[in-house]
């Protein structure tokens, strides 16, 4: 799962793929800014088919925190 997040991140972003190191924080060390994450968790959303809580959106700060919440939230 981390690395299907991390080719659409980069898509998103148009970065290389191999730029993005999962445990480097969204906003500050990837210029993920507010609207770049809404975008990114609605990709998220259709790509694995669930819902994610908006309020639990501002708690990610990295991809790896991503990744488990997804995980936690597919069962």
């Amino acid at each position: 799962m981390l690395e299907k997040l991390k080719e659409m991140l980069a898509d998103q972003l148009k970065m290389d793929v191999d730029t993005i190191d999962p445990e480097k924080n969204l906003k500050d060390d990837l210029g993920v800014d507010s609207l770049d994450l809404f975008e990114f968790v609605m990709a998220c959303e259709e790509e694995f088919d669930v819902e994610i809580d908006t309020e639990e959106v501002s708690n990610f700060t990295n991809l790896k925190e991503v990744a488990e919440y997804l995980e936690k939230i597919k069962g």
